[in-house]
């Protein structure tokens, strides 16, 4: 599909359903924010597991038109990594060691590719897992083998984090190759946490591996199902270990899974997190690529303020349109 070339600075949303995202209404927000006069925000819709020429011609895009800046990629992460590597000049060493990327930019004429989840999962991470958790006993169940599932890994699995790692860790997916490639990859991890791989091509399969869980573990729905799919890796009569993490990496959607979770907050014990930090992380560590500025913490409390303002206009529309 033709790309019109841009008349002005313009960062690019890759993903599936990008006009639904809060970015687009964001971003602006937090350009006036930054200093980051006359940048826009486009997205590039994209369907999941897409021909790998339709991965290298956004790609190809980016790199040719001057005023595309770069983009942020989501969803599609390990597939544009795949099939368009070799358009890039210079890869960091997280897309290199997962064989996914996040982050689009340029340096010059160079064009540059960056993995950003396994430290924006970890800052999100860090915002909701009590310290000293896996000292309880816990393990952590992630459904869904994608870039998301092992950024989270690599950061559980940390060697500074000494012993606060969980013992075991299961990944489950509907599909045996991207089990096979999360295995050859995580397995490039010097950790002591024990993985396992579970092929679970229905709900009901990733029911039996969350009842095999101590409490105190941590359960992540990395599916997509949710956001731009519908449903949920669970079905109904999935019971959560007591006492669990369970985060929802979506923060918008149907987000069943969610509700699965929060149904039983009260009786299990659960505390439940949606994607919302970790959607502002996301964002923020790929926008101080892509503008080349940095982000300190009180830059990104201010940008956390925006964002909550603006998810509560939200809200109270809908409150109102019933």
């Amino acid at each position: 599909m033709p790309y019109e070339p841009n008349d002005r600075p313009t960062f690019y949303f890759i993903g599936v359903t990008t006009g639904s995202s809060s970015i687009m209404k964001l971003f602006p927000l937090w350009a006036e924010e930054l200093g980051l006069a006359g940048a826009r925000i486009k997205g590039m819709d994209l369907p999941i597991h897409a021909d790998p020429e339709r991965y290298r011609e956004a790609v190809s895009f980016i790199k040719n038109d001057p005023n595309a800046l770069g983009a942020l990629v989501t969803t599609h992460k390990i597939d544009l990594f795949r099939a368009a590597r070799g358009l890039f000049d210079e890869l960091d060493g997280y897309a290199v060691q997962f064989e996914e990327l996040s982050s689009i930019s340029k340096d010059g004429g160079r064009l540059l590719g960056a993995a950003k989840d396994p430290i924006s999962s970890g800052l999100a991470m860090e915002a909701f897992i009590p310290e000293g958790h896996w000292a309880r006993g816990g393990e952590a169940f992630l459904m869904g083998a994608g870039g998301s599932a092992l950024a989270i890994c690599s950061y559980l699995t940390r060697p500074e984090h000494g012993d606060n790692v969980p013992s075991r860790i299961v990944i489950s997916n509907r599909s045996q190759a991207r089990l096979d490639s999360a295995r050859e990859l995580l397995g490039r991890l010097d950790t002591k946490t024990r993985f396992e791989y579970r092929l679970c091509p229905e709900p009901a399969d990733n029911d039996a591996v969350l009842s095999g869980l101590p409490e105190f573990s941590l359960v992540v729905n990395a599916t997509g199902l949710g956001k731009d799919r519908p449903g949920s890796p669970l079905t109904n009569e999935a019971k959560f270990p007591k006492g669990s993490l369970v985060w929802e990496l979506n923060y918008r959607g149907d987000l069943l899974f969610l509700q699965q979770a929060e149904a039983q907050k009260a009786e299990r014990g659960l505390r439940v997190e949606d994607g919302w930090i970790y959607f502002l992380h996301g964002w923020t560590q790929v926008i101080q690529d892509v503008f080349h500025l940095r982000i300190d913490r009180p830059t990104f409390l201010r940008l956390e303020r925006i964002a909550k303002e603006l998810q509560q206009q939200g809200q109270n529309r809908k409150e109102e349109a019933r």
